[in-house]
């Protein structure tokens, strides 16, 4: 999409790099530690592992994507297999819905965030990041950043699961666990993270920016560390501590100095490390002893010590201890918050409750399964009875935690180069900066010592600290985030369908009052806007001949409506369709009166086929509501055709240069070979425009046939002898009217006529012939009508090939030679000629098939009633 300014350029920053190298790392062990997961089951790694590949593949586009149209595309992409993912387990009704929910939170954030990259490229002119971040003091002072704001940030709040919008992220620990491993772990919900720290040059730097991702994230980081520490199942352990990860990576961001980003970086990278591996673990016992229940499961170490080893490394990392590379990103943290003056104590506060939940979390996820003494309850896991785990389901765990510890013990050689250019594209400038594991003796130290300490406390009395939890959350009821907006969603979803049920109500009448209604207020408002003259410059009294037909369909009209019976309704409607046929005969519109009078013949016919057997008109109902109602409707009827004459007036009233009719009619005979300009501009000039209407008119047939159910026609039995007048007429009347359709076919380049006028002319034969006998099957030149509609598509779509061939375009006129036949003058052979030889085919066969579809209901009514 070039002309729009959306290109992909593959664009490999220093942070697409971090984030390209998490998603394929940590891809390829979870893809090992899948395959031991699932096991020998084929039909589930049929469905996994597809989805997978998918969601890698667009975290992958993420990572590399500069422009922002199409990283978004890559956005929503990472949802859609999200949700395959988290509803894996579909026939677990709590899967559903946490997929459910997941899509919903993410894809609403999604069109926030298309808003925004909208009203970005507004601002600045340009969708690649590049052009933006040299544009970003324009986009600051620009009306629009609030809103720019805003939207960005509420498709990176639901992605990366800030508070309100961070209940789907526990609920989504219905998926696998190579599923929360992989996407709530390391990569997907860190992709909002990513879009803030790429956007940063371009939106940061404000107050705006400043105080709501400090707002945001110090919330998320508190509340979410609070309610980790008193959770028992492994999974919600986990997925609550990574949202308080999360709310400290969007706080980190909102911090305007370059210690902070290097934080950020930092964090985003370890986090990745020791929370990919402890959801590993929390997966492999599930599997392994069938639960996730944290106090069931005690002194397994000696039944799967690669896997204990593991977990404990990983959990060192995540508490924060020396010498590994958490402890550093730990202090680097409260460093930030000591060197931030004006909210440096409401931070620390915040940081030192999530890294006391860090610890505690580890502690009961990484330790207390494999270390704490067995617990002998009934329901407890038996450590005999644990099975010894697959390789696959210790080796990624044990990597990624002694990753951690090599980091840790090399933080500059090995993580140095990678933070140096993410933070210098954060904050466009150079750093610099070095990596430690020991800065002496200091207040971080004691900051860090003393978090330990709280952990270890709470961990200590964490039974007594469920127990109050528990009491407390009895007495407030469940008034989590999740109940609420599922809550909302059920109370949307009835207030739709109410509102559903009385749009479609079935009734007609609604369904057009509601149609013309909104197209009344549409027009008139147009007409408003327009400076609308109530008459045109030019007027003249109306002749009489005119002004007697308008006063016959008036009247027919009228008459209609007075009708009390259906046959009569029918007749007025007619009488006003061949009035209007006089209007466009004396209006020197030959062509539109033929079709006209041959439509309102057939209409009349298939009409009194359609409402044979059914009951009377009701009558007039003489009740205030019904008289308002039906007050209501002709006041609705006189606005609309008030409204059509107001346009119509208006038509007359409009100033054009050269209308293009004058150019259509110089150009019909030299160019289209015809005098008929009605016929060369449906067969030629715009002959596409009739091929798609040709093939809506098909469908519409055989949508009828498919209503109606059509089984295999046979005679009905015991049917009356056909009228002998009916039969001697038809015996010669088909055939003249057949003759005089293919007359009215060659003709009509020239003449009026065509093959449509051609077609209806054919179909009122074939129905003549088949009411003088009704035992013969329906047949035009003999050919069914379903297939008589296939030839006439055909042989448009045939007709339109010539051009194409020749260079040209399709359905462009290709001609070949001229002859005379006498009865109907000058033919020019060619592909508009084939063209409209189709049309006639199509009309024919789609007027029998209404024909024959009406007819068969009629006797189907008969036979009811005789059975009665």
């Amino acid at each position: 999409l070039g002309e729009l300014g959306i290109d992909w350029d593959l664009w490999l920053s220093p942070l697409g790099l971090v984030l390209a190298l998490l998603v394929s790392g940590l891809g390829a062990l979870i893809a090992v530690y899948a395959g031991g997961y699932l096991g020998d089951d084929a039909e589930k790694r049929a469905r996994f592992y597809p989805a997978f590949f998918v969601f890698m593949a667009a975290m992958l586009g993420l990572a590399v994507t500069e422009n922002l149209v199409v990283l978004f595309v890559f956005w929503e992409l990472t949802s859609v297999a999200s949700y395959l993912l988290i509803g894996f387990f579909f026939e677990k009704e709590e899967s559903r819905l946490s997929a459910r929910d997941s899509l919903l939170v993410t894809g609403a954030g999604g069109v926030a965030l298309l808003a925004g990259i909208l009203l970005l490229g507004q601002a600045a002119g340009d969708y690649r990041i590049g052009v933006l971040e040299e544009r970003a003091g324009d986009i600051a002072a620009h009306p629009l950043y609030p809103a720019i704001f805003w939207c960005v940030f509420a498709g990176a709040m639901t992605k990366s699961a800030q508070v309100p919008c961070h209940f789907w992220l526990p609920g989504a620990m219905a998926a696998p666990a190579p599923v929360s491993a992989y996407l709530h772990s390391a990569t997907m919900v860190k992709a909002g993270v990513f879009l803030l720290a790429l956007l940063h040059p371009v939106l940061g730097g404000t107050p705006l920016w400043h105080f709501t991702l400090m707002g945001f994230g110090a919330a998320t980081a508190t509340w979410a560390a609070l309610v980790a520490m008193v959770q028992t199942d492994l999974k919600r352990l986990l997925a609550y501590t990574t949202l308080s990860t999360l709310g400290t990576l969007v706080m980190l961001l909102g911090l305007e100095h370059g210690l902070a980003a290097k934080a950020a970086v930092l964090l985003l990278i370890v986090h990745a490390l020791y929370k990919g591996s402890l959801f590993m673990v929390a997966g492999a016992l599930e599997k392994l002893t069938g639960t996730r229940d944290v106090r069931r499961l005690g002194g397994l170490m000696r039944a799967m010590p690669g896997l204990g080893i593991a977990a404990v490394v990983a959990a060192a990392s995540m508490s924060g201890l020396p010498p590994f590379v958490g402890f550093i990103a730990k202090e680097l943290l409260y460093e930030v918050k000591l060197e931030s003056p004006y909210v440096g104590w409401p931070l620390l506060a915040s940081g030192f409750v999530a890294g006391a939940a860090n610890l505690v979390v580890a502690l009961r996820v990484g330790v207390t399964p494999f270390l704490a003494p067995p617990d002998e309850s009934e329901g407890a896991v038996r450590r005999k009875e644990v099975p010894h785990p697959h390789p696959a389901l210790w080796f990624g765990p044990a990597l990624l935690g002694f990753g951690g510890l090599l980091l840790g013990l090399l933080p500059n050689t090995l993580l140095g180069g990678p933070l140096l250019g993410a933070v210098a594209q954060i904050r466009v400038e150079e750093v610099e900066f070095e990596l430690a594991l020991w800065h002496g003796f200091n207040l971080v130290l004691l900051l860090s010592a003393a978090t330990v300490v709280a952990g270890l406390c709470v961990y200590l009395l964490r039974r007594p600290v469920h127990l109050a939890a528990l009491r407390l959350a009895r007495r407030l009821g469940d008034r989590s985030a999740r109940r609420a907006f599922r809550a909302g969603f059920d109370a949307f979803l009835a207030g739709s369908g109410a509102a559903m049920d009385r749009l479609q109500s079935g009734r007609l009448a609604r369904y057009l009052a509601i149609v013309l209604g909104t197209g009344v207020l549409l027009a008139g408002w147009a007409l408003r806007t327009s400076g609308f003259a109530p008459f045109p410059r030019e007027w003249s009294a109306p002749r009489p001949d005119l002004l007697v037909a308008a006063v016959l369909v008036a009247v027919a009209a009228c008459g209609a409506l007075a009708a009390r019976r259906r046959m009569a309704a029918i007749f007025f409607v007619g009488c006003a369709g061949f009035g209007l046929a006089a209007v466009f005969a004396l209006s020197g519109a030959p062509d539109l009166a033929i079709t006209q009078i041959l439509v309102e013949t057939l209409t009349l016919a298939l009409f009194a086929l359609a409402i044979y057997g059914l009951p009377a008109l009701e009558p007039v109902r003489r009740s205030r509501r019904s008289m308002a109602w039906n007050g209501l409707r002709g006041l609705l009827a006189a606005v609309v055709g008030l409204l059509f004459a107001m346009l119509a007036l208006k038509a007359l009233d409009l100033e054009l240069g050269e209308p293009v009719a004058r150019e259509i009619a110089r150009l019909s005979v030299p160019e289209g070979f015809g005098r008929n300009i009605v016929n060369v501009v449906l067969v030629d000039f715009r002959a596409l425009d009739t091929f798609g209407e040709s093939a809506v008119l098909a469908i519409a047939a055989l949508g009828v046939a498919a209503m109606f159910g059509r089984a295999p026609r046979r005679p009905e039995s015991g049917a009356a002898d056909p009228s002998p007048v009916l039969l001697a007429s038809a015996r010669y009347t088909a055939p003249a009217m057949l003759a005089f359709s293919v007359f009215l076919l060659l003709r009509g380049h020239n003449e009026p006529g065509g093959g449509f006028i051609g077609g209806l002319t054919a179909a009122m034969a074939s129905m003549l012939g088949h009411l003088a006998r009704p035992g013969e099957p329906l047949r035009v030149f003999g050919m069914k009508p379903v297939f008589a509609i296939g030839l006439g598509l055909g042989l448009a779509l045939l007709s339109g090939l010539p051009g194409l061939l020749s260079g040209g375009a399709f359905l462009e006129a290709a001609w070949g030679p001229e002859f005379t036949l006498p009865p109907a003058g000058k033919i020019k052979l060619g592909s508009p000629l084939l063209f409209d030889v189709g049309v006639y085919a199509l009309v024919a066969g789609i007027v029998l098939t209404l024909f024959r579809e009406m007819s068969s209901a009629g006797a189907s009514r008969r036979r009811q009633e005789s059975w009665t």
